[in-house]
């Protein structure tokens, strides 16, 4: 067992410090600190030495050398059972430190601040304790190394159960809780130099994440499967920026529908609504004001958005609350980046109704992982937009100017369609999609059995090119009277005979947007 004589405390986070202070006090222990901790400690009436004195030396370079001495390191590495490092340290006056109590400058929480510039980044770097938490847990079985004010409670608990003294095992664990705090906050460093840098290629040789855990979810995918949520620790964003006004836990699959929900309205700039059903769009639609948008999207499909989810790319009214409780049959979540406190009363009517508020400005993923065997495929993210000028008419007949406004909605929404994806809109809402099909002409099939007469006059996007003329000839069965694709089949000019034959227009974009 380590005997704890003698602490060096200094925190950026002096949550929980008197507690610890107070405890090493009655204890015996001798305390060395530096500035504001110092500070703090005398305030609360204990007894502390400053490290200056104890070093002979000053805090210098305004606060930025403090602990960087050979009498504080040799203290934390020299080793207690080597008689030569002892007689070393004897000779040069040093005293052995047995405690390090250590947590970081704020680096993470003040680079995602709004304003933050790189000097002031560059200064909640620490140096300082980086370096003392690194010696300690290097000299573990001497030293007892605390990083955080969560661990203040059983170092209290322990030291007063065991007279001062800790276990080998706690000396264990917090030493490896640096080397996994450190690790951390060395990659959140690396990962926002190298973006204000800008020397990163978007694919660098090395890839660092660093994750953590925020909690259990009740299941995964299925109900035998465990599962968790974990934040990027690089950038605090999305999911572990929201909000939760009412309604049970976020499931592994509420999440994951409630991203693909804040991903298309995120599309739009007037008013949209999305609402997804098993990670991909039953109805979507844009319009004046939300509750059109809602009321619009809910009709391309009302029996597929039973057991939904909602999202909303404006603040929901209550109007609109309203109308969701009214018309819906059952929903499982509603996202949106904020709620009029009536419209919260409205929903509170339905407590297992889960209500989310979040920032979607913070959704700004660049990349795009997904996990495979023995590794992770890596991909930025499909941003590609496009107006009328990038489109390519490639039949005999144009699309009216009404339709292309249609065609490039409907393309919009097609990207976030599981392939082979097909779309089909009037206006500005889709009234029939068909989503995940080997086949593109079942998927067209499909999608015209959801839109059963509104398939009329409307347009139709697909996410890649067709393969045959098949699709062409059921979407014209159906009435559909503009098409947009990216075009490059081998039999493209098939496909342009077939609309042509058919009175159908069709323009090309050359930009694909498959989505496994």
């Amino acid at each position: 067992m380590l005997k704890v004589r003698r602490a060096l405390i200094s925190v950026s986070d002096k949550q929980g410090l008197e507690d610890l202070v107070r405890c090493l006090s009655e204890l015996g222990v001798e305390i060395l600190s530096t500035g504001g901790t110092a500070k703090k400690i005398r305030e609360l009436g204990i007894a502390v030495k400053d490290v200056s004195e104890y070093t002979g030396f000053p805090e210098m370079l305004e606060g930025r050398v403090k602990t960087l001495h050979p009498k504080i390191h040799a203290g934390l590495l020299a080793l207690r059972d080597n008689p030569d490092h002892l007689e070393e340290v004897k000779k040069h006056n040093i005293e052995l430190i047995d405690m390090v109590v250590v947590n970081l400058y704020p680096f993470e929480k003040v680079v995602q601040q709004k304003g933050v510039d790189l000097e002031e980044a560059i200064e909640n770097i620490d140096i300082g304790g980086v370096t003392i938490l690194r010696s300690a847990a290097k000299n573990y079985k001497a030293v007892a190394v605390v990083t955080s004010p969560s661990q203040y409670p059983l170092i209290i608990k322990e030291l007063k159960d065991n007279k001062g003294c800790l276990v080998e095992q706690i000396l264990k664990d917090l030493a490896l809780e640096v080397f996994r705090r450190t690790s951390e906050y060395d990659t959140a460093i690396f990962n926002y130099l190298s973006g204000e840098f800008k020397e990163e290629k978007l694919f660098p040789q090395k890839l660092t994440l660093s994750l953590e855990k925020v909690r259990d979810l009740r299941y995964g995918e299925n109900p035998h499967q465990k599962a968790s949520f974990y934040r990027d620790l690089s950038f605090q964003r999305g999911f572990s920026l929201i909000k939760q006004y009412q309604g049970k836990e976020l499931s592994f699959n509420n999440i994951l529908d409630l991203n693909s929900a804040v991903e298309i309205v995120k599309e739009f700039i007037e008013p949209a609504c999305a609402i997804i059903k098993h990670n991909n769009p039953c109805g979507v639609a844009s319009a004046e004001n939300i509750t059109k948008a809602y009321l619009d999207a809910l009709d391309c499909d009302r029996l597929s958005a039973f057991g939904s989810i909602i999202g909303f790319n404006r603040e929901v009214d209550k109007n609109t609350a309203e109308v969701i409780m009214k018309e819906a049959d059952f929903v499982e979540c509603i996202i949106a980046p904020s709620y009029e406190k009536a419209s919260l009363e409205v929903f509170s009517q339905k407590k297992n109704l889960r209500i989310i508020e979040a920032d979607f400005d913070s959704f700004k993923d660049y990349l795009d992982f997904r996990r495979v065997g023995g590794g992770f495929l890596v991909q930025n993210k499909d941003l590609k937009d496009m107006g009328e000028s990038n489109l390519k008419v490639v039949t005999k007949k144009s699309p009216a100017s009404g339709e292309f406004t249609s065609l490039l909605f409907a393309y919009k929404v097609v990207k976030h369609v599981k392939s082979n994806a097909i779309v089909l809109a009037k206006g500005k809402k889709t009234v029939g999609i068909g989503a995940g099909q080997m086949s593109r002409v079942d998927s067209v099939i499909i999608s015209v059995r959801k839109a059963g007469e509104r398939a009329k006059d409307s347009v139709l996007a697909s996410d890649a090119f067709f393969p045959k003329p098949d699709a062409i000839e059921e979407a014209y069965r159906a009435g559909v009277r503009a098409i947009i694709q990216p075009g490059g089949s081998i039999r493209d000019k098939e496909v342009i005979s077939a609309c042509d034959r058919y009175g159908i227009s069709m323009v090309f974009t050359g930009i694909r947007h498959f989505k496994h």
